[in-house]
Protein backbone atom coordinates (compact mmCIF):
# COMPACT_ATOMS: atom_id res chain seq x y z
CA UNK A 1 0.00 0.00 0.00
CA UNK A 2 1.17 3.79 -0.89
CA UNK A 3 1.54 6.14 1.36
CA UNK A 4 0.96 9.39 -0.13
CA UNK A 5 1.91 12.65 1.58
CA UNK A 6 -1.80 13.50 0.96
CA UNK A 7 -1.84 10.38 3.98
CA UNK A 8 1.16 11.72 6.09
CA UNK A 9 -0.90 15.12 5.68
CA UNK A 10 -4.03 14.14 7.00
CA UNK A 11 -2.59 12.18 9.95
CA UNK A 12 -0.92 14.52 11.12
CA UNK A 13 -3.46 17.26 11.46
CA UNK A 14 -5.50 14.37 13.00
CA UNK A 15 -2.37 14.39 15.17
CA UNK A 16 -1.88 17.95 15.89
CA UNK A 17 1.23 17.83 13.85
CA UNK A 18 2.86 20.49 12.36
CA UNK A 19 5.07 19.18 9.72
CA UNK A 20 7.25 20.57 6.53
CA UNK A 21 6.94 19.27 3.61
CA UNK A 22 10.30 17.66 4.01
CA UNK A 23 9.33 15.79 7.15
CA UNK A 24 6.38 14.84 5.11
CA UNK A 25 8.47 13.48 2.77
CA UNK A 26 10.47 11.90 4.87
CA UNK A 27 7.91 10.43 6.70
CA UNK A 28 5.77 9.30 3.62
CA UNK A 29 8.90 7.31 2.56
CA UNK A 30 9.11 5.58 6.25
CA UNK A 31 5.83 4.52 6.35
CA UNK A 32 5.58 3.33 3.02
CA UNK A 33 8.66 1.07 4.29
CA UNK A 34 6.89 -0.10 7.37
CA UNK A 35 3.76 -0.85 5.08
CA UNK A 36 5.67 -3.28 2.85
CA UNK A 37 7.49 -4.65 5.48
CA UNK A 38 4.62 -5.81 6.99
CA UNK A 39 2.86 -6.84 4.09
CA UNK A 40 6.10 -9.26 3.55
CA UNK A 41 5.30 -10.96 7.49
CA UNK A 42 1.85 -11.29 5.92
CA UNK A 43 2.50 -13.45 3.27
CA UNK A 44 5.36 -15.14 5.28
CA UNK A 45 2.77 -15.69 7.86
CA UNK A 46 0.12 -16.94 5.03
CA UNK A 47 2.49 -19.28 3.79
CA UNK A 48 3.09 -20.97 7.13
CA UNK A 49 6.71 -20.26 7.30
CA UNK A 50 8.15 -20.89 10.50
CA UNK A 51 8.27 -17.76 13.20
CA UNK A 52 11.78 -16.56 14.10
CA UNK A 53 12.66 -14.03 16.45
CA UNK A 54 13.64 -10.72 15.22
CA UNK A 55 16.30 -10.08 17.88
CA UNK A 56 18.13 -12.42 19.81
CA UNK A 57 17.12 -13.71 23.54
CA UNK A 58 17.89 -10.78 26.27
CA UNK A 59 20.82 -12.82 28.24
CA UNK A 60 21.26 -9.65 30.49
CA UNK A 61 20.56 -10.51 33.89
CA UNK A 62 20.16 -6.44 34.37
CA UNK A 63 17.24 -6.59 31.81
CA UNK A 64 15.27 -9.22 34.57
CA UNK A 65 16.30 -7.93 37.84
CA UNK A 66 13.75 -7.48 40.43
CA UNK A 67 11.46 -5.03 40.86
CA UNK A 68 12.77 -2.50 43.90
CA UNK A 69 10.66 -0.73 45.65
CA UNK A 70 12.11 3.03 46.05
CA UNK A 71 10.58 6.68 47.25
CA UNK A 72 9.24 8.82 44.24
CA UNK A 73 9.60 12.41 43.15
CA UNK A 74 8.71 14.58 45.17
CA UNK A 75 5.19 16.44 43.82
CA UNK A 76 6.80 20.02 43.84
CA UNK A 77 9.64 18.72 42.09
CA UNK A 78 7.78 17.18 39.66
CA UNK A 79 5.25 20.27 39.33
CA UNK A 80 8.51 22.51 39.28
CA UNK A 81 9.06 22.85 35.10
CA UNK A 82 5.31 22.82 34.14
CA UNK A 83 3.84 25.43 32.35
CA UNK A 84 0.21 25.23 34.11
CA UNK A 85 -0.07 23.86 37.50
CA UNK A 86 -3.81 23.72 40.45
CA UNK A 87 -2.79 21.99 43.09
CA UNK A 88 -0.72 18.97 43.31
CA UNK A 89 -1.79 18.51 39.31
CA UNK A 90 -0.78 19.39 36.05
CA UNK A 91 -3.20 21.62 34.18
CA UNK A 92 -3.30 20.68 30.62
CA UNK A 93 -5.81 21.87 27.49
CA UNK A 94 -9.41 20.70 27.19
CA UNK A 95 -9.08 17.60 24.60
CA UNK A 96 -12.79 16.27 24.55
CA UNK A 97 -15.38 19.00 24.50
Amino acid sequence: MAITPDDVAYTARLARLALTDEEIARLGRDLGRISAYVAQLTEAVAAGEAARPVLPLIADAEALRDDVVQPSLPVEQALSGAPDVKGPFFRVPKVIG
